[in-house]
């Protein structure tokens, strides 16, 4: 099969189309070495679309309009024209359109994930308030794919070359955060990190660092008793189901000194105390990957971008490395699922073989060994050997008479045989 055909379909929502979505897409597929890894599907609107080229400076850029992700082609940026375009642009604002139009990409792009006529999925970013309605309920994009994914507690893990951050909790209010802690939470998503960095990552043994809630970690309970009573017993737990963590760790010394380059993941307890540090050592690198889920979803690490929003100054970096992110992690569960399905499954250890077997033994009966089957003796030598031997024998006596009176003579300028 040649490469054109195994070139992985990637599904791309518009994402509000008062932000910065459209600007950041054709950013990063204005560079044809893209459409060189990859087959990229929009699902959003022409009308849109070419606004934003007209508003960017962007006409020449050109997509293939289709009807539905069957009919994509390689070496185009297809388009999939899914929502309500009448109302026309607000750039820079939050709109119930632009909320509406969101939502109509998201939904499209889902359904045809989950019928698998895409093999991925990356989300421009939304506003998660002009968003809700009767359809869409939830925090953010994470939750709603959850819930897609049949009720799955998916993992917001941020990664990048330099840092993975996992969240506990997410999209919840600060004073919410302790109550919403548990052992079980923590274990779940120590698992589903675990898994991850496993199976999208191919990482064989990863290792998790586990921050502390409090400061200083509770400071052996003066600041709190979280660490003591609910993080350390799912630190411990996690051990027992094979998880490698480590921890609770003070956040604040941990980034500070470094630490994090010593593991393969990191999980914090809430939103900020693992995103701030993330975006300020990988912002335009990092990508949101939604782990744990049964199907690929990365996002940009930036939102909206309002006060930018048809400037021409976002930067594309992100939303090209959630491509390159979202095709890299499809390959490595690829990969993963064919070494897993042909590793070897367990099974009963067979029992030696015994004599006197029991009657539904179908194997063949083994041969028993002739009594009359000795060990053979060695063949005699030939005569002529043995009479050579017996030439070469020499007496002790006669040895003596060669020697003279005067002693031996010297023989040590002689090469001795050694064979």
């Amino acid at each position: 099969m040649s490469d054109k055909l195994d070139k992985i379909k990637i599904g791309i929502t518009q994402g509000d189309v008062n932000g910065v979505g459209y600007e950041v897409i054709l950013k990063a597929f204005s560079d044809s070495v893209m459409l060189d890894i990859c087959t990229p599907i929009i699902y959003g609107s022409k009308k849109y679309s070419n606004e934003h080229k007209k508003n960017l400076k962007m006409d020449e850029f050109s997509f293939f309009v289709v009807n539905k992700a069957e009919d994509s082609r390689n070496n185009k940026v297809n388009l999939i024209e899914c929502c309500d375009d009448k109302i026309d642009l607000n750039i820079g604002e939050a709109t119930i359109a632009s909320g509406k139009a969101a939502f109509q990409s998201l939904d499209t792009a889902v359904k045809d994930l989950m019928d698998g006529k895409i093999d991925a999925l990356v989300t421009a970013p939304i506003n998660k308030k002009n968003i809700q309605s009767d359809n869409f309920d939830f925090p953010g994009h994470t939750e709603f794919l959850g819930q897609k994914d049949g009720d799955t507690k998916g993992l917001m893990f941020m990664i990048s070359e330099k840092l993975k951050v996992g969240v506990v909790t997410g999209h919840i209010p600060l004073k919410e955060v302790a109550s919403a802690i548990s052992e079980e939470s923590i274990l779940k998503k120590l698992k589903v990190m675990s898994n991850s960095l496993k199976i999208d990552f191919s990482i064989s043994k990863p290792k998790i660092a586990v921050l502390g809630l409090n400061p200083h970690a509770g400071d052996n309970g003066l600041l709190g008793v979280e660490e003591q009573e609910v993080i350390n017993e799912a630190v411990k737990k996690a051990g027992d189901n094979g998880v490698f963590a480590h921890g609770p760790f003070p956040a604040d010394g941990f980034f500070g000194s470094a630490q994090y380059l010593k593991y393969d993941g990191v999980l914090a307890m809430y939103h900020d105390q693992g995103l701030i540090p993330f975006k300020s050592l990988s912002f335009g690198e990092g990508v949101n990957f939604t782990a744990g889920l049964s199907f690929v979803r990365t996002s940009p690490d930036h939102g909206t971008g309002y006060d930018i929003a048809g400037e021409d100054k976002a930067d594309p970096a992100s939303m090209r490395q959630a491509v390159y992110a979202a095709i890299d992690i499809c390959k490595n569960r690829r990969m993963n699922k064919g070494l897993l399905a042909n590793a070897l499954k367990p099974g009963k250890v067979k029992e030696p073989f015994k004599k006197g077997r029991s009657s539904n033994d179908t194997r063949k009966p083994r041969r028993e060994p002739r009594k009359d089957n000795l060990r053979p003796k060695p063949r005699p030598k030939p005569a002529v050997e043995q009479e050579a031997k017996v030439d070469l024998e020499v007496k002790p006596t006669e040895i003596a008479k060669e020697i003279p009176k005067d002693g031996p003579k010297d023989i040590t300028t002689e090469t001795p045989n050694e064979e």
